[in-house]
């Protein structure tokens, strides 16, 4: 019974093999090939012809870091980090002990809890950049989708917008800071303010360099909508505002979001120069102070701030295109 079973196993193992299909198995190998494969022999070609040219260019402070050295200061970045975080914690501990002996002293005595004033750690200077980078990118989308439909929809508006819009489309980040600097020091006053003017500057220099790519892609996507939804839209007699969220918005989503994906890389670029100059406590401040540093590490931990700004500025992209994904009516689109 045994070796009549194990016969029939046998047996039956290459014709179950010879059911799978083949385009099943090239379209997994394929998959593999282009999602892990490839990207993974980029970033090993990358990493070799870095090492490399690394050795063989000489600074002011020494060889220029390769990998393993960028690698060594973000480990130390992580662990200045863990560092301070315990100094932080061990401040306020203290203060809590000294507030409970004078409450326990003086039962009218208010407390009072002062910040910790240490120096910013890495990550919280990402945090910093991340979070001004979505106030002006997020305050720049709430002006250009609105006006964007606006000139899709009407031709004398879109003319009358277009020259201010090439005017100041190239216009460089530089030269809005000095401006944008005056015009928050002389409207920004106030003896508590909520927010650094520092923190304003670079949000809003980086809102006016945003602007206009999202401006311009949904412009062209609501100018460039089909003619038979927009017959459909009549025959339904539909009122303006329905229009828009029915017809228009729908329809434009793909150029609209390449617009803001557009928008948020620039955005994310600006930052940087901008929180350079303002001194905005961010990734760009970062840079800065480890070029003025000039320690034999400092070239290191600005690699390290170099490769965190590409990858959060890769992540950005792809949440961006995860949500266009969500809200687009196509699920089948190839978006890339």
């Amino acid at each position: 019974m045994k070796e009549g079973a194990t016969m029939l196993k046998q047996a039956t193992l290459p014709s179950a093999i010879s059911n799978i299909p083949l385009e099943s198995v090239w379209s997994n190998l394929k998959s593999f090939f282009s999602g892990l494969f490839l990207p993974a022999v980029g970033l090993v070609v990358f990493l070799g012809l870095w090492s490399l040219v690394a050795k063989s260019v000489d600074t002011s402070l020494g060889k220029f870091p390769g990998p393993s050295a960028v690698y060594n200061q973000a480990i130390v970045l992580i662990d200045e980090h863990y560092v301070q975080v315990e100094k932080a914690e061990a401040f306020y501990e203290r203060q809590e002990q000294r507030n409970a002996q004078r409450v326990a002293q003086d039962p009218s005595y208010v407390p009072k809890i002062r910040e910790y004033t240490g120096a910013p750690t890495y990550f919280q200077q990402i945090w910093t950049s991340l979070y001004t980078v979505m106030v002006g990118f997020l305050a720049a989308s709430v002006i250009a989708v609105p006006l964007g439909i606006l000139c899709g929809l009407s031709q004398p508006v879109y003319s009358a917008m277009n020259p201010l819009i090439q005017l100041f489309k190239p216009v460089s980040p530089l030269a809005w800071l000095p401006l944008v600097t005056m015009v928050v020091s002389a409207v920004y006053v106030s003896q508590d303010p909520m927010f650094s003017k520092s923190f304003i500057t670079s949000a809003v220099t980086v809102s006016l360099c945003c602007l206009w790519p999202t401006l311009i892609n949904t412009a062209v996507g609501v100018s460039s909508i089909d003619k038979d939804l927009l017959n459909v839209s009549k025959v339904l007699r539909l009122s303006p505002m329905k229009h828009v969220i029915k017809i228009v918005m729908p329809s434009s989503i793909p150029m609209i979001f390449t617009g803001l994906r557009l928008s948020l890389g620039i955005g994310w670029m600006v930052l940087i120069a901008a929180e350079m100059l303002a001194q905005n406590p961010g990734l760009g401040k970062f840079v800065w102070d480890e070029f003025q540093n000039g320690s034999s590490e400092s070239l290191a931990r600005i690699m390290v701030a170099v490769l965190t700004i590409g990858l959060i500025g890769f992540i950005l992209d792809r949440i961006m295109l995860l949500i266009q994904k969500r809200v687009s009516w196509d699920k089948q689109a190839n978006l890339r």
